[in-house]
């Protein structure tokens, strides 16, 4: 019978060290900048979509990709939640996942330091549509990850907004930015 509770503490343990890690060790709370665009104001109206985001993000609504947009506007606002993967909740590695198993179909790693490893790096003024923007807030190790969309915007999931679109070269996030690039999958 002990050994079977000692066996439940140990799952525990490793199951909340696994939830833990997935968006890296070190991570800090993403504050409010100014240059985020709050959820409430980015979800479009379905027959609007893509040229709703296209004025958001400043370009023709023809570079945009369609399944993208509808894809990030679905899950905007959703919460944050370390270690989720649902609209009740989702953390930044979990959130890119899924965008690339549904958008792209297919798979990066869970975590972002691991996709950090796979990018194909770029300068971020080579940067293009569904690249992915790495964060370290503090250290070596990758924190947070998004994904680029147009004009210095990316999408990623922020600890107190949930996904939200942000800027990019907004100095808070730029003076944190450590690579981006293109995933090699």
């Amino acid at each position: 019978m002990q050994l079977l509770n000692r066996i439940h503490v140990v799952l525990g343990i490793f199951g909340l060290l696994v939830v833990m890690a997935s968006c890296g060790a070190k991570k800090k709370t993403l504050s409010h900048n100014p240059n985020t665009v709050p959820s409430g104001q980015i979800k479009a109206d379905k027959g609007n979509l893509t040229s709703h985001y296209a004025d958001i993000l400043g370009v023709d609504s023809k570079k945009l990709n369609k399944d993208l947009y509808a894809f990030i506007d679905s899950w905007m606002g959703s919460p944050h939640r370390m270690g989720g993967m649902t609209r009740q909740g989702v953390d930044c590695s979990g959130f890119v996942s899924l965008i690339f198993r549904e958008v792209y179909h297919k798979d990066l790693p869970r975590t972002s330091r691991d996709m950090a490893q796979i990018v194909k790096r770029k300068y971020d003024h080579q940067l293009r549509e569904g690249d992915l923007v790495f964060f370290s807030f503090g250290g070596r190790d990758i924190d947070h990850v998004g994904i680029y969309l147009h004009n210095d915007r990316f999408v990623h999931v922020s600890t107190k907004q949930g996904v939200v679109i942000s800027n990019l070269k907004d100095a808070w996030y730029y003076k944190y930015l450590s690579r981006c690039g293109t995933p090699k999958i």
